[in-house]
Parts: C-alpha cells; sequence; structure tokens
C-alpha cells in the first residue's frame, strides 16, 4: 500500500499538542529529554499507590522548571479526606502553576476516605474553588470493566456536563488502546452522544512486546491475536519491540471532522528517552 503526502501529513499533524504521562521516580528521564519537548508539553503525574504527595509536588514543581506543565492525577479512592485534598491542590496551584488536572475513581477496593468514585470528588467543588482550569476525565474506548456499556456513557455524560457547570473545561482522557477502529467507533458514538469536549486518546509508547503486552494485561486492555497482529505484535518474539507507527498512522487516516478536537497521550512503557527518539524518527 502507498501512503500519500496527504496521509503522511495527517499523521504528522496529529502529533501537534501531544501530552505525556511520567511517574515521580522518573523525572531525572524528564530532565534530559526536556529540551527536546514542545514549550509547554502537558506532564501528567499519576496517583499511584506508593507516591506520596510530596513526592508529586516535587514532581509537578519540577516539570514547571524545565519549562513543561504538569498535570497531576488524583485518585479518588486515595484521597483520606476532602482537606487533605484541599490543601495539595492549594499548594500545587501556588506552588507549580498547576491549572489542569485528570481525576479518576482509581483501583482500591476500599476507599481510603470519603471519595469512592470520581464524580463525588468532582462534586465537591475543590477544583474550581483551586482555579483549576481543564479537569481531565478516564475514557474507555473497549469499555469499562466495571460498568455495562450504558451506565459508563450515562456516568461519562455526566461528568462532562458536571465540570462544564463549574466553569471548568472538561477533557477526556482515554485508556490506551492498540486497536484504531475500536477507537474511531467509540470516539464517533461520543460525539453522537453531543460530548464535544477535547479528547486525549492514549498511545502505547515504544517498547519491547513483553513490556507492551504486560501493561495491557494490568489495565485490562484488549489483545487479540488479529488486533496484535495488525498493530505489529508477535506473541512469539517478546524480546522484540513495537512501536505506535501503525496505530497512529490508522488513526490519522481515519479521523474526520466528526470525531471532534483530538490529540494524542502517550504512555512511555518503554521509558521517556526511548519515546521521544520515536516521536523525532516518525516527524
Amino acid at each position: 500500500m502507498t501512503t500519500s503526502l496527504t496521509d503522511l501529513q495527517a499523521s504528522v499533524a496529529l502529533l501537534h499538542g501531544y501530552s505525556l504521562e511520567i511517574t515521580a521516580k522518573e523525572l531525572s528521564a524528564a530532565h534530559d529529554i526536556a529540551s527536546a519537548l514542545p514549550p509547554s508539553t502537558l506532564m501528567m503525574v499519576p496517583h499511584l499507590a506508593k507516591t506520596p504527595d510530596q513526592s508529586r509536588m516535587a514532581a509537578a514543581c519540577a516539570i514547571r522548571q524545565l519549562g513543561l506543565s504538569p498535570v497531576p492525577h488524583f485518585s479518588a479512592r486515595r484521597i483520606a479526606s476532602e482537606e487533605s485534598c484541599a490543601h495539595f491542590l492549594a499548594q500545587l496551584v501556588a506552588e507549580a502553576g498547576v491549572d489542569h488536572c485528570f481525576v479518576v475513581a482509581g483501583d482500591p477496593a476500599v476507599p481510603a476516605g470519603p471519595f469512592a468514585d470520581s464524580a463525588t470528588l468532582i462534586g465537591t467543588g475543590l477544583f474550581e474553588r483551586a482555579g483549576i482550569k481543564v479537569l481531565g476525565v478516564a475514557g474507555y474506548p473497549e469499555g469499562h470493566k466495571h460498568m455495562a456499556p450504558a451506565e459508563a456513557w450515562h456516568v461519562l455524560e455526566a461528568k462532562c456536563r458536571d465540570i462544564a457547570a463549574r466553569g471548568m473545561q472538561p477533557e477526556i482522557v482515554t485508556q490506551f488502546c492498540f486497536d484504531a477502529p475500536t477507537i474511531l467507533t467509540w470516539l464517533a458514538a461520543l460525539r453522537t452522544r453531543g460530548i464535544d469536549c477535547p479528547v486525549r486518546l492514549g498511545i502505547p509508547g515504544p517498547a519491547t512486546i513483553a513490556s507492551l503486552l504486560r501493561f495491557a494485561a494490568s489495565c485490562g486492555v484488549g489483545a487479540s491475536a488479529f488486533v496484535l497482529a495488525h498493530y505489529g505484535i508477535s506473541a512469539s518474539k517478546l524480546l522484540s519491540s513495537a512501536g505506535p507507527n501503525r496505530l497512529v498512522d490508522d488513526l490519522a487516516e481515519g479521523l474526520g471532522d466528526a470525531h471532534g478536537r483530538v490529540s494524542l497521550h502517550f504512555h512511555p512503557f518503554g521509558g521517556l528517552a526511548r519515546l521521544i527518539d520515536w516521536l523525532e524518527q516518525y516527524r
């Protein structure tokens, strides 16, 4: 199959405004690659089980000092109290210039405090009172493992409406996926339902096939033999590597006006340096 100049231009254009995910432990790598990133690139900092607020704060401040934009995650079920969350938010805004956050329910089976889900956390009003301008929520192109499709759509619609009603810009960040048709179908359904906010599509960065399969299994991401083969993954070659070239190409070819405002959010499963090298080569 030949690739036209238009297809190539569409693929490169899709990289405009991408975001990255980085843990507090990976800050040294961020220092090494910061000069290769566009100014104010969004760097999302996950709220992990063994990462204290002090480490997340240090990460947000370091990201800001590098000329990039920190986007801290808030895992509702990991938050001990409304007061502690309000204090942490105020610190993030004052010390790291944070105005963009992401909320998710989180993995713990039993909440550490009063928040069982992200909708309840949003409903406190903490984010708009702290001065947050953009608030992201999760989207699941392959479906939510704990909700039926109709319920998942209802919950997503309600959260986006609530965020907008509170004077903030809602944004959806999807779980990473290997399959472009699944993503495009979900996006079309999202827009049909009248949800027109920006969407960041989760993209697995280049990594060994063993690493990609391990992350997919831990996140409940679909990884059928057909999808993996289309993506370029062979389960018989676990030590070889795979990048998202085909996925990004297929998305760029399939996206149209009906899919609304879309950008990419990269998960650097093979490391930040490897992802930056891939981005430069892909361009």
